[in-house]
């Protein structure tokens, strides 16, 4: 295969592949045996083998590749210049019409930092494995700043691990302010935003601990800790937003197609399961065990190659209703955004799999919503054996308060807070149901509907009870 064929090669092409390239030895082939990262028709990253030599390859094609190619070799340069740890670059080059390529060494064994985190991430927090993987992070992003240098794109996944020694990965992301010197403080502070960003929000309160392993490394600036964290929350702010316009759109994270007939989003990894789920939606409904039927909405348990998944259908109950519904997103394409924002912001849900609306010319229609099932129970059957006595497990009236804690922090309301819609799922309480969702952009436009929600969760027991006394105590009022 020519490098440029790959442009057309979509998201997955077939590997093995082998790809005539050359350097200064002549034309060799590169044997590419499997892909890791695809950006499709611009970017391939894969294992191979050149010239008999295990590489990491990466492949840059389309009408952007010579400015991607110059940018990652540039960033490359960069750290091996300033000294930093990084694959050594075996061989790159550029060919008009072709696309470029880079080949490094191979790290047999590593692991990227955002491995080694998913492994200890549901520990205690700040526990002993976690403060290690962190460190080494901070370490890491002390020593590039000090001589000059930061990662636009930094997160885990571009620091790998091979045998207690660390690599910086991805040139491409690599910016210079001035090579050799110290960077300075705005553009740590910034930079460390960025990072601190994307590690789980319940980690804040350590931040100011945490950065003692930065400052080892690196302890040019005194580094005031609320500008830090102004810093971080302008970086989620921005995180959430491109992430919920990711949720509609054809991307690594999300397979979306839009039409006049159908819109339909399917998270990336589950396209292959979700396809036939929804080819025989409707069957699968009708064959389901149905929690609620008829009127604007039925929801069924469907099980599916072993899987069980809960189907949710947006109905059309008839012509006066769809004058009111063919206009606006769906209530579907609404709990899907509310159903991946609440993920993203680590808040208990099911996880949303596929969405489908169909449409006539664009006018929306009935409505489809997968997701994963939770087996229950929800909190008023868990907490009913407490009614009396109010005597319910502190682990879960702790976590009840996690909950609402998060809901505050966020400025989300969920506009129909009854039991039935709060489930005891792995030691958290998960949120179902979010067609009324909310997150508010001011907090004088949350506190009234966080009254609502609060107000109609206390409904789920009975005024008098041990059990109210003791919820309504514990839960903030606003």
């Amino acid at each position: 295969m020519r490098l440029s064929e790959l442009h057309k090669a979509g998201r997955a092409p077939e590997v093995p592949l082998s790809i005539t390239l050359a350097d200064a030895a002549g034309p060799a082939q590169l044997q590419l045996l499997s892909l890791l990262r695809v950006l499709p028709g611009q970017r391939y990253v894969g294992a191979g083998v050149w010239r008999g030599r295990p590489v990491l390859a990466k492949l840059l094609v389309g009408s952007k590749a010579s400015r991607n190619f110059e940018r990652e070799l540039a960033g490359v340069r960069l750290l091996a210049e300033q000294g930093l740890t990084t694959p050594l670059l075996l061989a790159d080059g550029l060919q008009a019409g072709e696309g470029g390529w880079l080949l490094f060494e191979f790290l047999e064994q590593a692991e990227s930092l955002a491995e080694a985190w998913s492994a200890v991430q549901d520990l205690p927090l700040l526990a002993d494995e976690q403060q290690a993987v962190l460190a080494d992070a901070l370490s890491a992003i002390g020593q590039m700043h000090l001589k000059g240098l930061w990662q636009e794109d930094l997160h885990l996944d571009n620091l790998l691990r091979q045998n207690g020694r660390l690599y910086l990965i991805d040139g491409a992301g690599i910016c210079a302010e001035q090579p050799g010197k110290p960077l300075s403080r705005n553009k740590v502070l910034e930079n460390l935003g960025v990072f601190f960003a994307q590690l789980p929000q319940n980690l804040e309160p350590f931040i100011e601990e945490l950065l003692v392993h930065y400052l080892l490394s690196n302890g040019e600036h005194a580094l005031p800790l609320e500008a830090l964290l102004k810093q971080v929350e302008k970086v989620r702010a921005w995180r959430l937003n491109d992430f919920l316009n990711k949720v509609g759109r054809e991307c690594t994270l999300f397979s979306v197609q839009r039409g006049a007939f159908a819109l339909r989003a399917i998270r990336r990894e589950e396209e292959a399961a979700m396809l036939p789920v929804l080819a025989r939606v409707d069957d699968l409904l009708e064959q389901s065990h149905l929690y609620k039927t008829g009127g604007a909405a039925s929801v069924g348990k469907v099980d599916v190659a072993g899987r069980t998944l809960v189907v949710k259908r947006y109905n059309i109950k008839g012509f006066a209703h769809w004058l009111k519904r063919f206009w606006r997103p769906s209530r579907a394409w609404h709990s899907w955004r509310e159903g991946n924002r609440l993920a993203f912001l680590g808040i208990a849900t099911p996880k949303p799999l596929a969405l489908l609306e169909t449409r006539f010319l664009w006018l929306r229609c009935k409505a489809y919503l997968v997701t994963e099932y939770l087996p229950g129970p929800d909190i008023i059957e868990r907490f009913a054996p407490y009614i009396e006595h109010g005597d319910a497990p502190e682990s879960e009236l702790q976590a009840l308060d996690v909950l609402f804690a998060d809901l505050i922090r966020e400025r989300i309301s969920h506009g129909d807070l009854k039991g039935h819609n709060v489930f005891w799922d792995d030691g958290r309480w998960a949120l179902i149901d979010l067609d009324s969702m909310c997150q508010h952009r001011s907090l004088s436009s949350f506190a009234p509907a966080y009254a609502r929600d609060r107000a109609r969760f206390m409904r789920n027991w009975p005024v008098g009870s041990a059990l109210y006394q003791v919820i309504d105590g514990r839960l903030p009022k606003l």
